[in-house]
């Protein structure tokens, strides 16, 4: 992998730069294993199931006609680089929750992403501004190693939790977590409260 390129933050960049984070221009890439495929794969679909009152699901060109949302936002890695100024677009969390209706029960959300990876979340994170189910980055497509077709973003959070190759998400009663909360990171992942790992 390429080294990041780092320049010096400006005043206005320190105060949106979390502590123990460094600025960014390029957009590093950080898999687990390997990218699972270039385009969506035949069969492709997005659903949302468990404990909701409408499940839903949408192939790709059903997804695509959903209504379009665009965010620009800072992310930050838990690697410690940030990224600020990106723009994104895709499907708002909060118009795609208010589509299926959680159920009183309901506290947290599964995210399910190819090809065996999960991400989990109060339903609270997913609720807050600028959370998007999101397909284009930067005006194109997303680059396969981005995601492509779909990754979640949750820019409030340490990225690990902005899924890619996004399948699915689960509405469930109780915390699960995810793949890179059971090997030791923190389960809430605030880039503010530099919360990288559970000890």
């Amino acid at each position: 992998m390429a080294p990041l390129r780092r320049r010096g933050p400006t005043d206005d960049e320190k105060k949106r730069i979390p502590p123990g984070q460094h600025r960014v221009d390029d957009f590093p890439v950080l898999n687990v294993g390997a990218v699972p495929y270039a385009n969506p794969p035949s069969g492709w679909d997005f659903r949302v199931f468990g404990l909701v009152e409408n499940p839903l699901r949408w192939d790709f060109g059903e997804f695509r006609a959903l209504p379009r949302s665009r965010v620009t936002c800072d992310i930050h890695c838990v690697t410690a680089w940030s990224k600020l100024d990106t723009a994104w677009e895709g499907v708002a969390m909060s118009w795609l929750i208010d589509q299926v209706a959680p159920l009183p029960t309901a506290t947290h959300v599964v995210a399910h992403a190819d090809p065996d990876y999960t991400a989990n979340l109060p339903i609270a994170d997913l609720r807050r501004d600028g959370v998007l189910l999101a397909y284009r980055f930067d005006g194109q497509e997303l680059e396969p190693e981005h995601g492509r077709p779909l990754r979640l973003l949750v820019p409030h959070l340490y990225f690990w939790k902005s899924a890619k190759w996004l399948r699915a998400l689960e509405f469930v009663d109780a915390d699960r977590p995810g793949f890179w909360e059971r090997y030791g990171y923190s389960n809430t992942a605030d880039p503010w409260k530099e919360e990288r790992y559970a000890f």
